[in-house]
């Protein structure tokens, strides 16, 4: 594309970066009124906003991000009726197996409003994860179905919506690279892209543009494996399944009681890997499943076989049937023991965004639309 061909277009918002949040900010801003053009490297979307399992987990969320969740959640529905993208209000099935496990989804349930996590008996849990030939784990002792959780189609969701903005008459600039940021202009591969603020949402690699701000915050690259298996015969899955590993990492089971006890019951195997056993099918039938999580400055590119046997094997444990793998990827986000969010202005009219934890899909829309209603205030 030749930035030439478009000399006296600045927008009121440059948008670096279209991956989910990158889009987020998008979609709000051109709905505010505000013209928006957006930056990418790549020609289309190729990093964790495509290489995740499409759940937004917003049910086990607590706090600040509980309520971002929420707010993306009406976004999400929202955006999918109007650019045509599946979502799905399928909620998440949490599988207990152990009692200690059933104790922390009990005490999450007494926790939350009426309905918003419903208890399931071994029975209610099973016949969702039942398929032609496979009888689901006999350890399954119950489980909980948490209400507001969705999934969206990792694979064909976002460009899904860039397309749709693009029709909405939002500028992308594919294949185009940022390299360093003025005050009203950001200098790229092809030349300068004005604009009067400019919001640099590119995840992990915030630390190339920004090193001292995002070494300030201590970011790093949280790096996943993650596979792909064809669907198991029979097998329908409405909601995102998750399992005690789960219940690890997400701060609405880590606040419960026994959550310390539910810890010191899983197996270290599964804890030496940082490991979240779960698993989402998508609107094709295959299943993603995942994941580990292995945290470094620099991300290794290597992917260790014996860490996808162990997640895969529990999988196919809880579903009681054999996985055919398709394929095998690494996931990576930013992540920093920080706080699970990296909002600072790095320079005059230039505001660095970037989710990091692993609920970038889970709050995208709800960070956005806080962003913009801060450097755009009403009124």
């Amino acid at each position: 594309m030749n930035l030439e061909s478009f000399p006296d277009r600045p927008a009121d918002v440059v948008i670096v970066g279209a991956g989910i949040l990158g889009l987020a900010h998008a979609a709000l801003a051109a709905d505010r009124g505000l013209s928006v053009t957006v930056i990418e490297r790549d020609e289309r979307a190729v990093g964790a906003s495509i290489r995740n399992f499409g759940h937004c987990c917003v049910t086990a969320q607590s706090g600040e991000l509980y309520g971002l969740a929420q707010a993306a959640r009406r976004h999400w529905l929202d955006y999918a009726q109007r650019a045509g993208f599946w979502a799905a209000e399928s909620g998440a099935l949490v599988v207990a197996r152990s009692g200690i496990e059933l104790q922390v989804l009990k005490e999450l349930a007494s926790a939350r409003e009426a309905g918003q996590v419903t208890l399931l008996d071994a029975h209610q849990v099973t016949s969702r994860l039942r398929s032609t030939h496979g009888t689901p784990d006999p350890d399954i002792q119950g489980g909980a179905l948490l209400r507001d959780d969705l999934r969206v189609d990792p694979r064909t969701t976002v460009a899904a919506l860039a397309a749709w903005l693009q029709q909405q008459g939002v500028r992308f600039l594919w294949k185009t690279s940022a390299l360093s940021f003025d005050d009203g202009v950001v200098h790229t591969s092809r030349g300068p892209v004005y604009g009067g603020r400019t919001i640099v949402c590119v995840g992990h690699d915030v630390d190339y543009l920004f090193p001292a701000a995002a070494a300030e915050h201590v970011i790093r690259r949280c790096t996943l494996q993650m596979s792909r298996a064809a669907r198991p015969a029979g097998l329908d899955l409405e909601p995102a399944v998750l399992t005690a590993t789960s219940m690890l990492r997400y701060d609405a089971f880590t606040d419960m009681p026994s959550s310390d006890a539910l810890r010191a019951s899983v197996d270290q195997d599964l804890l030496d890997i940082g490991a979240n056993v779960m698993f989402t099918q998508r609107p094709d039938g295959t299943l993603i499943l995942g994941d580990s999580h292995a945290y470094q400055h620099t991300a290794a590119p290597f992917l260790a076989e014996r860490t996808t046997h162990t997640l895969n094997v529990e999988i196919s444990g809880i579903l009681g049937t054999p996985l055919e793998v398709v394929e095998r990827w690494q996931g990576i986000y930013a992540s920093s023991p920080n706080g699970a969010l990296f909002v600072k202005e790095v320079a005059p009219g230039v505001t660095a965004v970037s989710v990091t934890s692993g609920v970038g899909m889970t709050v995208s829309f709800g960070l956005a639309e806080r962003t913009l209603d801060t450097l755009f205030p009403a009124g």
